[in-house]
């Protein structure tokens, strides 16, 4: 039987509603989404900005659920509504409520780059150590961190949470709610810099979570990233702990004797004066510097620095955000990177492709978005590292025609308006011994091309 998440009582005194009758029971999850609705889960109908979760409260019911949490009275009878003034607001009292009950710790994550990579390196580290709980996926806005407290079990020994932004003054209501014992960033970069308007004010946003440290909390921080003095003058405001992280002399942790090959890497992790054997069965030094990210927050929280450097063995990365599969028959290595992009994480993308082994590297990019005034500058500053990189290159949007335009003739492998036009290309073009790396924002659905490629069918 499913452990209580949230009796009865608990979820009228948290949000400060009352359930329409009797037959509102204890629940054992919570849902926003009735397509993913179990048993026994709390159904929260909330509402956006293009859908409204009172619309399936009725589904909700129908599939089980133990509660459902409305703040419009929907034309359906039931005992198990739960009827709040705002449900995001009751979301957010929830998670409140949870976070004050938790007595374990709780490290949470920001970066331009890298934040759900190294959320999930934390998680698969400390699953050694402990019972962890851990944002399903991105969830790190406005209702995915609220979301993920709110989830917590009772017995959690471990909390990690994902705080991302894209505009100024939405980190600080989240570490907030948060209150964690160690902060990670793990890099500041142009991702959002349309809205944000400089890399200055990205440092000093993501600096809000350092402000947000417990008394005594470590944050620990990347030694080469722009914005130190934000990071400083956070960490005055919180009383904590500056950790730089990277591969200065005069780090905290230190990045020592990196040996890459295209399946992995290994290296050491000195931290606090220990130093710590790593092997990651992924390649990309980008991902060896979140390993040593997520074990020194892990040290700082007092973590067994020993026994999470041997699990970050067993990490890899999910479908999007750097996988690594054989394709068409075990002929065509696809380096799937379609979830996200910024120059950095294109960069990083580029450097796994460049190691790795193949008679031909194929670079397959789509738009990076957000990025304003700055998105031909941005998009134009890969024309060296893709050129250097790839021998043949395919671009989806307007803002990578800026990019493909420019490359000798001799790589453009053909550009299209969309990735669904661009896909039979690409499909098209693939020879045994290729090696294609997939990468763009969320908005250019470079995933369709992963599809395309995940096809079954002959070898190329």
């Amino acid at each position: 039987m499913s452990l209580v998440l949230w009796t009865r009582a608990e979820l009228e005194t948290a949000t400060g509603g009352h359930f329409a009758g009797s037959e509102g029971s204890d629940v054992t999850g919570i849902s926003i989404d009735t397509r993913t609705l179990q048993p026994g889960d709390l159904f929260i109908a909330l509402k956006g900005d293009s859908s409204d979760g009172h619309a399936h409260v009725a589904t909700a019911l129908e599939k089980g659920a133990a509660a459902v949490l409305v703040h419009e009275a929907p034309a359906i009878q039931d005992g198990r509504l739960l009827v709040v003034g705002d449900t995001l607001l009751a979301l957010q009292d929830l998670a409140r409520a949870r976070r004050a009950q938790f007595t374990g710790r709780l490290i949470a994550v920001t970066g331009s780059v890298g934040k759900t990579t190294t959320k999930d390196m934390l998680a698969t580290a400390l699953s050694a150590s402990g019972r962890v709980h851990a944002a399903v996926a991105s969830y790190n806005n406005h209702w995915g961190v609220p979301l993920t407290l709110a989830r917590m079990p009772r017995d959690a020994e471990w909390c990690i949470s994902e705080i991302g932004m894209n505009h100024s003054g939405e980190i600080t209501p989240l570490a907030a709610m948060c209150q964690p014992h160690v902060a990670v960033i793990t890099t500041i970069g142009s991702a959002h810099i349309g809205h944000m308007g400089s890399i200055a004010a990205i440092a000093e946003e993501k600096a809000c979570l350092i402000a947000q440290l417990q008394p005594n909390g470590i944050a620990v921080v990347p030694d080469d990233a722009k914005g130190q003095a934000y990071f400083e003058a956070a960490a005055k405001t919180s009383g904590a702990i500056l950790w730089k992280c990277g591969e200065q002399p005069d780090s905290t942790a230190r990045l020592l004797d990196l040996v890459q090959t295209d399946i992995g890497s290994n290296f050491m992790a000195a931290i606090n004066g220990t130093t710590f054997p790593v092997h990651l069965s992924v390649p990309g030094k980008h991902l060896a510097r979140n390993a040593l990210s997520a074990l020194a927050a892990i040290i700082a929280a007092g973590g067994d620095g020993e026994r999470t450097a041997q699990a970050l063995g067993t990490f890899r990365p999910g479908n999007g955000r750097g996988a690594r599969r054989e394709i068409l028959g075990g002929s065509v290595t696809l380096l799937d990177e379609s979830y996200n992009a910024s120059v950095p994480a294109i960069l990083a993308a580029l450097e796994v492709l460049r190691i790795t082994q193949a008679k031909r590297r194929i670079a397959v990019l789509g738009d990076m978005r957000e990025l304003g005034d700055f998105s031909a500058s941005e998009h134009l500053s890969l024309l060296a590292p893709v050129s250097e990189t790839a021998d043949l290159v395919f671009c989806c949007g307007p803002n990578m025609k800026l990019l493909f335009d420019a490359l000798p003739p001799s790589l453009q492998g053909g550009w299209a308006p969309t990735s669904a036009e661009l896909a039979p290309a690409v499909r098209a073009s693939l020879h045994a011994g290729d090696a294609v790396l997939v990468k763009g924002s969320l908005g250019s659905a470079m995933r369709t091309i992963v599809s395309v490629l995940d096809q079954t069918g002959d070898t190329p």
